[in-house]
């Protein structure tokens, strides 16, 4: 597999977990060939392989063709596969650190997290840093000479944008941000980096009382916005049956975003800022990361 594909297969051990919140949990992965994974942006993509229904730890074959092989097993017998993002590499320590959100025994991921204990292995699909060439798997790529983000996420796609915000807070200009993040409630908030221009607003569920999701809410009561592509198509999308992902395509432009979450309120989101708010769709990065009550992956 050396060096002619952007994603490798790493076995890998878990080393340690910690409790971050209720809800989230960081697991630190180390394994031999860690050392020369890479990744490129804070919400690097990578897939997990969770022990099959015997309880059996995944055991797919190391080569490049390795999504095909695992489609053409059967899928009561095969390792269940979860999209995850990268929170932390630390490639010198042959560690990568991945935050899991807690939801009980609804999923393998999460029955899996509840029980997991340093020694368990795992396999995982990421960035190999040994190939020469576009990697992909990522969406946050903030245009040249943007000075106005807006992030709004739930606790699936926290870990990501976190992530983001420590990103920006390096730059030598941080652009104005403002930041939603939809959570169960306020024991699940995370400490986030800060600066003059930066506005953080955690959305509780345990005990919200508007009619539409946090998240939507928050798409309305945004102020960064500026029309400025009224009357654009917008396809349908059905959450239902499909992955809602659309991917900004701009280099050049004042305004950006990046909205991830449960896919019922993003698509909501999505109709609120094209056709109400009338922003340009190629500066919008709008992500499905979970359908409830459907499995997507």
């Amino acid at each position: 597999m050396e060096g002619t594909s952007p994603y490798r297969l790493y076995d890998l051990t878990l080393a340690r977990r910690a409790a971050l919140t209720p809800c989230l949990t960081r697991f630190t992965f180390t394994g031999p060939e860690v050392s020369r994974m890479t990744t490129v942006s804070p919400d690097q993509r990578v897939k997990l392989f969770f022990p099959d229904a015997a309880g059996r730890p995944p055991d797919m074959p190391r080569q490049p063709d390795w999504y095909t092989i695992w489609k053409a097993q059967d899928e009561a017998a095969r390792s269940p596969m979860r999209t995850y993002t990268i929170r932390h590499l630390r490639a010198d320590m042959a560690e990568v650190d991945v935050d899991f959100v807690l939801h009980g025994d609804a999923g393998p991921a999460s029955a899996w997290a509840l029980r997991a204990q340093p020694g368990d292995r795992l396999q995982m699909t990421a960035p190999d840093g040994g190939f020469d060439g576009e990697i992909g798997g990522y969406e946050w790529k903030p245009p040249k000479g943007v000075r106005e983000v807006l992030l709004i996420a739930d606790e699936t796609a926290l870990p990501a944008l976190c992530g983001i915000l420590e990103q920006l807070r390096s730059w030598p200009a941080p652009p104005a941000v403002q930041a939603f993040i939809e959570a169960p409630g306020p024991g699940d908030r995370l400490p986030v980096p800060s600066w003059s221009r930066l506005e953080v607003t955690w959305l509780d569920r345990a005990g919200w009382t508007e009619d539409e999701p946090p998240m939507v809410a928050a798409a309305r009561r945004a102020r960064l916005l500026q029309p400025n592509a009224i009357g654009q198509s917008l396809p349908d999308v059905d959450v239902d049956a499909e992955i809602l992902w659309d991917r900004a395509d701009l280099h050049r432009h004042g305004f950006y975003a990046w909205v991830a979450g449960e896919a019922g309120s993003v698509l909501a989101i999505r109709h609120h800022l094209v056709k109400q708010r009338g922003l340009d769709r190629r500066a919008l990065n709008l992500m499905g990361y979970w359908r409830r009550g459907r499995v997507l992956d």
